[in-house]
């Protein structure tokens, strides 16, 4: 987790960011490594390296992250 957290820290420096997978797992990321999740309300669940979260998504064929900051009104939404 610890590179994980690392990673997200490092791509995601404005809160909000998306990213080419195959970008941050050359680096060593790895998905299967998380603290716990959000589910939003369209039903997308983000996993979350403490403060750091990422969505897996599809855009333009692409397979990328959406990398999101932990904000206060996700603990009200809690899963």
């Amino acid at each position: 987790m610890k590179i994980n957290r690392k990673i997200l820290k490092r791509y995601n420096k404005s809160g909000f960011t998306t990213l080419r997978k195959s970008e941050m797992t050359a680096e060593g990321f790895n998905p299967k490594f998380f603290t716990h999740y959000w589910k939003n309300r369209k039903g997308e669940v983000y996993l979350f390296v403490y403060e750091y979260g990422f969505l897996s998504t599809r855009n333009n064929g692409k397979e990328k992250y959406v990398l999101v900051t932990w904000q206060d009104y996700m603990a009200r939404n809690l899963t």
